[in-house]
């Protein structure tokens, strides 16, 4: 195997800036021609509703039904999928739903109030999504940590009705993903899948309602389709390719760093890994590692791909330094592989979720740990958060005056109505000022 063309920085070197702004430069562009497929599909099927959906199932997974309830898969089915599962499957799933749902539960959001002196009350009421669609990849492939990362926070918000859908291409569903719809909560499972699944769930059909959010993963066309389709329902986001940095001191294993490096390229070709070392000589060690360890990866040809189009080797004089270029940064995962990883955390103020210790594979946060695998990426973190309960939960503001409340806010309420011209909104509120 040819020598990798991974890309080394150093921050002394002349020209680092300009190759460190080439390697953040993550913009996506809309493909115009995908843009107007999805448009049309979304248009088909808000006005043939399941009759187009019939059809769409028919052309792209080879499937023939003669309704869409021929394409739902009931609760008992799930719960058959899920003892179908070998033992050493189903505890898997179930100690990851079960620290899933752990962490989740701290999240919940309360409602709360308070009382002003003159007897005016203010507060928040806080209540779940009545709806929420859960997109999921199928076929092949198998994403019950998507499932599991995306419906329980929506059961732990006590969403009332949690609708999956997930393509079956000639019928092949994975066991691995019912079962993990089982245990996450989900309430009903359509196999139907791509931008017209999204459609559906966004406006509604005869037979698939409409959902108030959408949530959940998927390919160039349900992502299209959900930024859409946003506006009508809420979504979660549209995410980019994965993302890592390692930032290390020189005093871990190579290998292990190599190894995490690899656990996000390999997702695709346009995923970035990204180790930050604060040691010139660890990083050559890094990178004979990478050398050493990619001709055996299953995955290989992406990775190789990735680390090549995206990746990079940055070698800083001090963590000072490297804390400044992880928050330029602003990762979807970060890895502080340090000594006192706790106070280098309490200095980043972008990333996703961050991995504290040597020990702590990022791996684990994708799939077990308890938290949220969903986050931002783009460097996105600056400004979003994980999915979590939150996501599932709206806020509404409570107000009750007392007599006197609306005596003295009136005044108050007249003087800065009155100033925007608004004479109806100063009126309604003079009339409750007490003579």
């Amino acid at each position: 195997m040819s020598s990798l063309n991974l890309r080394q920085l150093t921050t002394g070197d002349a020209g680092f800036e300009r190759e460190f702004a080439r390697l953040l430069n993550r913009s996506q562009t809309v493909d115009p021609e995908i843009e107007t497929t999805v448009k049309a599909i979304i248009a088909d099927v808000r006005a043939r509703g399941d009759t187009a959906l019939l059809e769409y199932t028919r052309r792209f997974d080879r499937r023939n039904a003669a309704s869409v309830a021929e394409l739902e898969i009931a609760r008992p089915r799930l719960r058959e999928a899920s003892r179908a599962l070998t033992q050493e499957q189903y505890e898997a799933l179930a100690n990851a739903a079960e620290r899933i749902r752990a962490y989740h539960e701290r999240q919940r959001a309360e409602s709360w109030s308070y009382t002003e002196p003159d007897g005016t009350l203010l507060g928040q009421q806080v209540t779940p999504l009545e709806r929420v669609g859960l997109y999921v990849p199928g076929g092949k492939a198998a994403y019950p940590s998507s499932v599991l990362m995306n419906a329980i926070p929506a059961k732990v918000a006590e969403v009332t009705e949690l609708i999956m859908v997930v393509p079956a291409p000639e019928g092949e569903l994975n066991p691995l993903v019912l079962g993990a719809a089982y245990l996450g909560g989900v309430d009903r499972v359509f196999t139907i899948g791509g931008a017209q699944a999204v459609a559906a769930l966004a406006y509604g059909t005869d037979a698939i309602p409409k959902v108030d959010k959408i949530v959940g993963p998927g390919n160039i066309y349900v992502a299209t389709a959900k930024r859409l389709v946003f506006g009508a329902v809420d979504i979660d986001m549209i995410a980019g390719p994965s993302e890592i940095v390692v930032l290390c001191d020189g005093r871990t294993d190579p290998e292990w760093i190599a190894m995490d490096l690899f656990s996000q390229a390999e997702h695709d070709e346009d995923a970035q890994a990204i180790l930050i070392s604060l040691d010139g000589t660890f990083t050559a060690k890094v990178r004979a590692a990478i050398e050493k360890l990619l001709p055996g990866m299953e995955r290989r040809d992406i990775i190789r791909a990735s680390l090549e189009a995206r990746g990079a080797l940055i070698t800083t004089e001090n963590l000072d330094e490297a804390l400044v270029l992880v928050n330029r940064i602003a990762p979807e995962h970060l890895e502080l592989s340090v000594e006192n990883p706790e106070d280098a955390a309490k200095r980043v103020r972008h990333a996703g979720a961050i991995f504290l210790g040597r020990y702590t594979a990022e791996a684990v946060g994708d799939y077990c740990a308890g938290p949220n695998h969903v986050l931002p990426t783009a460097g996105t973190a600056r400004f979003s958060s994980p999915l979590g309960v939150y996501d599932f939960q709206k806020r509404t503001s409570l107000i009750q005056c007392s007599a006197d409340g609306a005596s003295r806010l009136g005044h108050t309420a007249s003087v800065l109505s009155r100033g925007e011209g608004l004479t109806a909104h100063a009126r309604s509120a003079e009339y409750r000022i007490k003579k």
